[in-house]
């Protein structure tokens, strides 16, 4: 809950938050941060518990994993999680790309 509501200061605007069916999302502490303000300022998306082929943010994944980080050998977790800041910076210069995993599962952005 605190992050999204620093988030919403940080941003200034409104948030669009995709998330999947997972039960973790319907929880007692998630109603909590929308009764208390949040659902003035986040807009929330919902795709199944578990649907590849509808899922977004399953695209970005694999692009990270086989295309960003393809034959990427680290030598530790530091190094890893320096990599994949790297690749995913990269994909934010490729905004045509993200839109394409949108309308690839179908949905209008």
């Amino acid at each position: 809950m605190t992050f999204l509501f620093h988030l919403g200061r940080m941003i200034g605007g409104k948030l669009l938050v995709i998330w999947d069916g997972s039960p973790i999302h319907r929880s007692a502490f998630v109603k909590e941060f929308l009764a208390a303000g949040g659902a003035g300022f986040v807009h929330l998306e919902q795709f199944p518990p578990y649907a590849p082929d509808l899922n977004p943010d399953e695209q970005v994944w694999q692009h990270l994993k086989y295309v960003e980080m393809k034959n990427l050998c680290c030598n530790d977790l530091h190094h890893l999680s320096l990599e994949l800041n790297l690749a995913i910076d990269r994909l934010r210069k490729k905004p045509q790309l993200i839109q394409s995993f949108f309308a690839g599962a179908g949905l209008d952005l």
